[in-house]
């Protein structure tokens, strides 16, 4: 039985993902915060977000922070439900049970799919959003 080979995990397009996630800096004194770990990598990435900017601070690897920088270019102005609806389709996505989600960029994570190691990873944004949001803004 021959398998065939693997496309690259780490490709250049994907660690170039990563750089991008200066541009959100983490911002502790935003009034949504949130946060999410992966079980299955011990990944974490924290989500601070406000009226000017959302803010993230991700302990992943490549692939944790290209999903993270491909979130945050589509964040702004997503709701609870339209979060949740895409981070369905994303895990049954990763598991081979659906097609791939309509989150522009998520295309550059294809190849990731073969790596079940990685699936906590990508998913910790939306996750981290979605613990944001379900906590909302506090009492002032």
């Amino acid at each position: 039985m021959t398998r065939e080979p693997r496309a690259a995990l780490y490709s250049p397009e994907l660690l170039a993902l990563a750089v991008e996630l200066a541009d959100y800096p983490y911002d502790p004194t935003a009034p949504l915060q949130g946060e999410a770990r992966s079980r299955s990598c011990g990944s974490t990435i924290q989500l601070s977000a406000g009226s000017e900017q959302l803010g993230l601070k991700v302990t992943a690897c490549a692939v944790g922070q290209a999903a993270a920088a491909i979130f945050a270019r589509e964040f702004p102005g997503k709701s609870h439900a339209e979060l949740e609806k895409v981070l369905h389709q994303i895990e049954e996505w990763l598991h081979g049970a659906g097609v791939r989600p309509d989150w522009p960029g998520i295309e550059m994570l294809e190849t990731a799919r073969a790596y079940p190691g990685r699936h906590g990873a990508i998913l910790l944004p939306w996750r981290a959003a979605l613990d944001a949001l379900s906590k909302g803004k506090p009492a002032r």
